[in-house]
C-alpha cells in the first residue's frame, strides 16, 4: 500500500504542501510546467532552491501579476487578508475553478476545498456561502496553491494520506478584520476536530486557512506515522525563516507492508428512513459492482420512532471517492460517516476440486490459529440443480 505522510510540526500552508508534494518527483521543472499549464489566470509557478535553519528545502512562489503574494509575512503567502479592493465571491472563485486544465477529478477536490474554506469563512461571520468574499489576489492565490496540491496528490496516487497533529503556532495575526490571536478564527474552524499543537510566541501563524483546509480534505488520518518503507521524502518551505525552527513541511512516499492478515479499509456509515427495501437493496448492489469490499444494512429505529436503515460500507482506501459518490447517487443520504480502520483478517485463497457434476470451488481461511474450509454456495447450488435434472431425466 502506498502511503504519503506529511509531517505538519512546522505549521501547513498551501505552497508548503504543494512544494513539499513537488519535491518528490524527479523531473521537477517539468512538473512545473505542467502547473502553469493549469491555467490559473494572471498566475505563475515558480521553484526555488532555499534553506530553511540550514534544511534545503524547496520553495513553489506563486507569482499573481508579477508579485509573489505576502512575500516575507508568515509562510509566504496564502491568508486572504490584503488590501486590494476588489473581491470575488465564493461563486466567482468557483468559476475560475471551472475554467481551469484539470481532469474532473482534481477539479472537484479543488472546489470541496474551496467549499471548506467558504463554510469556515461563514460560520465565523453568521453568514451563508453565498455571502463569502475572497481578496482579489488572495483568491487567485489560493486557487494556485489548491489546485497544485490537487493536481500533485491525483499524480502521486497514494492509497493513503496520513499526517502528524498540525502545529498552529502562537502570538497574534493580523486579519481583514483586525489583530487576532492564532490560530484565526477561520484556520480554527477549519481544525475542528483535527490534533493541533500550539507553539512559541515567537512562531506566529503557523497554519494557514488554505492549509487547513487541504489538510481536511485530503488526509484521512492524523497521528503517528504508520509504519511504512520510504522511497522518497520531499520538503516544502514557507516564505520565511523563523527563530528556532525549520519553516517547513516533509511529505514521505512510501510503501506500507500488508502484513497478512493485517490492512487498513475505508468504512462508510449512514442512517436511512426514506427508502424502500427494493431501492435500498439496488444501491447496495451498484455500490458493489463499484468495487466496495462489503455493503451491510442494519434495522435501526431513528428519531421520532421511525424505521429505518444503517447502511456499512467497506473499501480500499483509494477508492472511498468513488464509492463515496456512488453511495449519494444511489440512496437519499446527505451525510456520511467516513473512517479509515485497521483490521485483521484470515489469508484466503480458493481451489478447485473435481466432482462428477463439476467443478466445485472451495475457499480455505487461515490464520491467527485457526484454518476454515467452505464450499462455494453457487457451485453446491449448479451442482444440486443438475444433479436433480440427471434424477428427473433418469425416471
Amino acid at each position: 500500500m502506498k502511503i504519503l505522510h506529511l509531517d505538519c510540526t512546522s505549521g501547513a500552508a498551501g505552497d508548503m504542501l504543494a512544494a513539499a508534494l513537488l519535491d518528490l518527483f524527479d523531473d521537477r521543472e517539468g512538473i512545473v510546467a505542467k502547473l502553469n499549464a493549469i491555467g490559473v489566470p494572471e498566475v505563475d509557478f515558480a521553484l526555488e532552491d532555499v534553506r530553511r535553519c540550514g534544511i534545503a528545502a524547496r520553495h513553489l512562489s506563486v507569482r499573481v501579476h508579477g508579485e509573489e503574494e505576502g512575500h516575507g509575512h508568515g509562510h509566504g503567502h496564502d491568508h486572504h487578508h490584503h488590501h486590494h479592493h476588489h473581491h470575488r465571491t465564493l461563486e466567482e472563485v468557483l468559476e475560475i475553478v471551472d475554467g481551469l486544465k484539470l481532469e474532473p477529478k482534481v477539479a472537484e477536490n479543488v472546489r470541496k476545498v474551496f467549499g471548506l474554506l467558504g463554510e469556515a469563512e461563514a460560520g465565523v461571520h453568521g453568514g451563508s456561502r453565498d455571502t463569502v468574499h475572497f481578496h482579489e489576489v488572495g483568491a487567485l492565490d489560493a486557487v494556485a496553491d489548491i489546485a497544485a496540491v490537487s493536481f500533485l496528490l491525483n499524480e502521486l496516487a497514494p492509497d493513503m494520506v496520513t499526517a502528524t497533529p498540525v502545529s498552529v503556532g502562537a502570538g497574534t495575526v493580523r486579519c481583514a478584520h483586525g489583530v487576532m490571536s492564532v490560530p484565526a478564527p477561520c484556520t480554527a474552524a477549519l481544525l475542528r476536530g483535527i490534533p493541533v499543537r500550539g507553539g512559541e510566541e515567537s512562531d506566529g501563524e503557523l497554519c494557514t486557512p488554505t492549509g487547513a483546509a487541504l489538510l481536511r480534505h485530503f488526509v484521512g488520518e492524523f497521528g503517528q506515522m504508520k509504519p511504512m518503507t520510504p522511497t522518497k521524502i520531499g520538503c516544502g518551505a514557507g516564505g520565511k525563516d523563523l527563530e528556532g525552527r525549520a519553516n517547513i513541511v516533509r511529505a514521505m512516499l512510501g510503501e506500507m507492508e500488508e502484513k497478512a492478515g493485517r490492512d487498513v479499509v475505508c468504512e462508510f456509515r449512514c442512517a436511512i428512513d426514506d427508502m424502500t427495501a427494493e431501492d435500498l437493496a439496488f444501491a447496495a448492489e451498484r455500490v458493489m459492482a463499484e468495487g466496495a469490499l462489503d455493503a451491510v444494512m442494519v434495522p435501526a429505529l431513528m428519531k421520532k420512532g421511525r424505521p429505518g436503515t444503517l447502511l456499512e460500507v467497506l473499501c480500499r482506501p483509494a477508492d472511498r471517492d468513488k464509492i463515496a459518490r456512488c453511495i449519494f447517487r444511489h440512496t437519499t443520504t446527505i451525510g456520511l460517516r467516513e473512517t479509515l480502520a485497521p483490521r485483521r483478517v484470515l489469508a484466503r485463497h480458493e481451489e478447485e476440486i473435481a466432482t462428477p457434476l463439476g467443478i466445485v470451488r472451495r475457499k480455505i481461511s487461515e490464520g491467527e490459529g485457526v484454518r476454515r474450509i467452505k464450499a462455494e454456495h453457487d457451485d453446491l447450488a449448479a451442482a444440486a440443480i443438475k444433479m436433480t435434472a440427471e434424477d428427473g431425466a433418469g425416471n
